[in-house]
């Protein structure tokens, strides 16, 4: 029976904080004493934190999947250690159990009605339990830090995912600037090009109509106009014409000339169409390829989430350090408690000293019972979080459509910012009940 007054809630006091409040029953009022050690009172909302933290960065791996499935690796790993704790922490209750109910109660009667032998039996079977408990907290505390390593290189992970997606980001910028800067060029080569067909087309139409004027002009001091402006239409007939013609052998040397200024810029032309399209068939690919880059350069994911990403492995980092505090704060407790336990052992066998053993083992009971009490209070939070608190990891945040997402994130934001960190406003299914007098 605990009291106020009693030496139990002074010698523990550094250890636990005690409460004290009225609960009306149906006809009658009792004082419950609510107990809540300093070593549990801030596992809720850190593993409330942990898994958040870890929705948080899993959604803002989207389109990172290397970055996703480590990550992925990890949360998993930390719910299986969740796991492990809830059933080490039920084992630690079951120890104390059986200690208080059992083998404490044994002992104590071995010692009152002096059988030593009994008694001796007694303690070591006491000392064999606790000592596993102590082992299987120390293995504990080993495994949360060797996770916290694995916690911090996924964090070391993103950190490189980031500069390596910037270095990309930058590199294909790069590239699709050079892309643009060749598209741009033959798009400038393409229209001088096009410039210099317009200049020669008017050069032909203006050579043709000198060849035409010509003609007619000479037609005319031959007398033979009709037939030569008949002519006039198809130039090859009229050049052919005076190339035969031996009468005017000046009008003909004209007509060659022109002729052939005619024939040359019909080339350049030529060549200048061909150009043309030589150009606009690279201009093709080259545009296909600056479109296809810039496709890729937007299916690169922006490095912007993973600083999240990494801010939150930061603090999930901070949190399993807690948490490896508590399981070395738990262990430390259960030191103490055996060394409370096994106190004045020695006295065993002395019979003037019967009361005071008797008394170290009530006084070991009463420890040993808070201590039962916390580990199922502690057990019951971890057994929260290894039910629905990882569900997210069921479906790749990829997939989600961006409504979607926006959605989801929000949502884990306003589920953060609900978390209270004071430890008494929270009531955890299946924790044990308060201690009444």
């Amino acid at each position: 029976m605990l009291t106020q007054s009693s030496p139990l809630l002074r010698e523990v006091h550094s250890s636990y904080r005690y409460f004290l409040y009225r609960q009306k029953m149906s006809d009658s009022q009792e004082i419950v004493i609510a107990i809540t050690p300093d070593f549990i009172k801030e596992l809720l909302p850190s593993a409330q934190r942990t898994a958040l933290l870890y929705h948080l960065s899993y959604l803002c791996l989207a389109k990172f999947p290397k970055l996703e499935r480590v990550l992925r690796q990890r949360a998993v790993e930390t719910q299986l250690l969740f796991g492990s704790s809830e059933a080490l922490l039920l084992k630690c209750a079951a120890t104390s159990k059986n200690l208080v109910s059992t083998l404490l109660p044994a002992l104590k009667i071995a010692v009152e009605e002096d059988e030593s032998i009994l008694a001796i039996k007694s303690l070591e079977k006491a000392r064999a339990w606790i000592t596993e408990i102590v082992d299987k907290v120390g293995q504990m505390v080993d495994r949360y830090e060797k996770h916290n390593h694995s916690v911090a290189s996924c964090s070391s992970d993103v950190i490189l995912e980031k500069s390596l997606t910037e270095e990309k980001k930058a590199q294909t910028t790069t590239e699709i600037e050079a892309q643009e800067k060749a598209v741009k060029d033959l798009e400038d080569e393409l229209k001088n090009n096009h410039q210099k067909i317009i200049q020669i087309e008017t050069t032909i139409k203006q050579k043709n109509q000198d060849l035409y004027n010509h003609v007619k002009a000479t037609s005319k001091k031959s007398n033979d106009g009709g037939f030569l402006s008949a002519l006039v239409p198809f130039i090859e007939a009229v050049v052919k014409l005076f190339t035969k013609s031996d009468d005017d052998s000046e009008a003909a040397a004209t007509v060659q000339v022109l002729s052939s200024e005619l024939t040359q810029l019909s080339i350049e032309k030529s060549s200048l169409m061909s150009k043309e399209w030589s150009i606009h068939v690279r201009m093709t690919d080259m545009q296909l390829k600056l479109a296809t880059m810039k496709i890729e350069n937007g299916s690169i994911p922006d490095p912007v989430h993973l600083n999240d990403v990494q801010k939150c492995l930061s603090r999930i980092q901070n949190i399993l350090i807690q948490l490896q505090k508590f399981w070395e704060s738990v262990s430390v407790m259960l030191e103490a408690l055996k060394d409370e336990t096994f106190a004045k052992e020695d006295f065993i066998l002395k019979r003037n000293m019967k009361a005071t053993f008797l008394e170290s083992i009530n006084s070991a009971k009463g420890h040993w019972k808070a201590f039962g009490e916390s580990c199922l209070h502690a057990k019951s939070i971890f057994s929260l979080q290894t039910k629905d608190a990882y569900k997210f990891l069921e479906n790749s945040p990829s997939a989600l459509t961006p409504e979607q997402w926006k959605k989801e994130y929000e949502t884990v934001i306003e589920q953060l910012n609900k978390i209270d960190p004071d430890p008494f406003h929270y009531k955890v299914p299946g924790a044990p009940a308060a201690i009444t007098q």
